[in-house]
């Protein structure tokens, strides 16, 4: 491949990106390995910053390839600054038996076992995927909502949020009592942590005695928009928010955001973990949930919920955020 080296040996970014194209139209995956390791072997050996053209080339690999080829570039390093991580990448377009043989033992491989779960296939009588990457059942639970997963194309991706009620203005009341809650306040902060430490985002929670209006008070609002919601449409805002990175985030996977869910009716409800999947639905079926927003939002990603103990007479709030810099182009599209 005369070219490839030229390519390589000129730094030319722009057309090593193209051959991958090329090569990926005619099913080269082995070509595509090669121009990988030579885009890495000219950064190890003379500086040239071919990085992105050989990271492009494992994500057009997982995405495209047959199982051999997709499965050898799936770990947990990889796809560093892809659209998503890469054990995702591959669970979005390959079914688990044309993978299980070809991903490499490590963590990643089990994560991409559960983002085939997330897609509606049952592994739980796989017994290849190690159980303690994510301690949570390898098939959905009926009372389980159809949480929202990653669409993942050559030069985009779409990563679209749970459909929500239309929220309704309401003055809130006085704030509620804060609690010492630190358990359930870091599980309500983690599901926003890709926003407010990678990116441009901010996130807030906050433990009250009361109802989840005095909750959201006790964040800073006089007024909000909110809604009551199903607990399962409630796991799944969660697993939305928890698994996406944001404007400039890097994303953790749906599958990581089913486990957030899990983890948080788990602390919310002191549900012993790991916990029996009828025990943490008949705990989230006892909360009662509702999305809310400030009056004062108006673009970017919003998770922000508000879930009610009725029974402990207590309550949760977390406020999540994040949007693009004003002076990001893309702030203005």
């Amino acid at each position: 491949m005369s070219s490839l080296s030229e390519a390589v040996a000129a730094g030319d970014l722009d057309a090593l990106i193209r051959m991958v194209d090329g090569l990926c139209s005619s099913r080269d995956w082995d070509g595509i390995v090669e121009l990988r390791d030579r885009c890495r072997h000219a950064l190890e050996q003379r500086g040239l910053q071919l990085w992105p053209a050989a990271e492009y080339a494992e994500y057009r690999l997982a995405l495209e390839a047959p199982g051999p080829h997709a499965g050898a570039v799936v770990d947990e390093e990889a796809g560093r600054f892809a659209l998503g991580p890469l054990w995702e990448v591959a669970g979005s377009t390959h079914v688990w038996s044309e993978l299980r043989d070809h991903l490499p033992i490590g963590p990643a491989r089990a994560l991409c076992a559960h983002d085939r779960v997330m897609r509606g296939e049952d592994l739980s009588s796989d017994d290849s995927i190690d159980p303690h990457v994510l301690e949570i059942p390898r098939r959905l639970e009926p009372w389980e909502p159809r949480y929202p997963v990653a669409v993942y194309r050559a030069d985009e991706a779409d990563f679209t949020a749970p459909e929500l009620p239309p929220l309704t203005e309401r003055e809130l009341p006085s704030p509620g009592a804060t609690v010492d809650d630190d358990e359930s306040i870091e599980a309500l902060l983690d599901i926003g942590a890709v926003w407010a430490r990678q990116s441009n985002g901010r996130a807030a929670a906050v433990a009250v005695e009361g109802g989840a209006a005095a909750a959201v008070a006790a964040l800073g609002h006089a007024a909000c928009r909110m809604a009551p919601i199903e607990p399962d449409l409630g796991l799944a805002v969660v697993g939305w928010v928890a698994a996406s990175g944001g404007a400039y985030g890097r994303r953790r996977g749906s599958a990581m955001g089913r486990f957030a869910a899990w983890w948080l009716v788990t602390t919310l409800t002191d549900v012993g973990w790991p916990a029996s999947p009828d025990e943490v639905g008949a705990a989230a079926s006892r909360l009662s949930w509702r999305v809310w927003e400030p009056l004062d939002h108006v673009a970017g990603w919003s998770g922000c919920l508000a879930i009610e103990s009725p029974q402990d007479g207590l309550s949760w709030a977390l406020e999540a955020f994040d949007s693009y810099r004003e002076d990001d182009e893309l702030a203005t599209d």
